[in-house]
């Protein structure tokens, strides 16, 4: 298999594992040095900061699906949709609501182990699903 062809493999089991829950098999996919950006902010790196990123998801029932995935040299892309139900996603209740939204990783791996992730949701509109609202700020006089 060429290494192009394992970080891919790499990369859609990371998001299997995310989908199953399983922390500690993940925590087995990354380098102790890895990162996340894009993710709840002053994660620590490595192994404890993939435990402290499912730490804040709470009580959270989710599938992802992969639409796409490319690779090039030791980066792999992943565009995926995501399908959950969470007691409720940056303070706003969910009431049982499902959300759907994409997001876009990028990992960069070496050696069979994923050293970064970049990750790039829809936050927004999964806010926006909840009942969440814009408004403008009011002028102060």
């Amino acid at each position: 298999m060429s290494s192009l062809e394992e970080n891919r493999r790499i990369a859609r089991r990371f998001l299997d594992l995310v989908s199953e829950h399983d922390v500690e098999a993940l925590c087995g996919m990354v380098a102790p040095s890895w990162m996340m950006q894009g993710g709840p902010p002053g994660l620590p790196p490595g192994p404890d900061g993939l435990r402290e990123l499912f730490r804040t998801f709470g009580e959270i029932d989710q599938t992802w699906t992969i639409d796409d995935v490319i690779a090039e040299e030791d980066k792999v892309v992943v565009r995926a949709t995501n399908r959950c139900v969470q007691e409720s996603f940056l303070g706003v209740p969910s009431h049982g609501q499902q959300q759907t939204f994409s997001a876009i990783f990028i990992h960069r791996i070496a050696d069979g182990k994923i050293f970064e992730t970049w990750r790039n949701a829809d936050d927004l509109g999964r806010l926006l699903q909840l009942g969440a609202r814009i408004e403008p700020a009011t002028p102060t006089p």
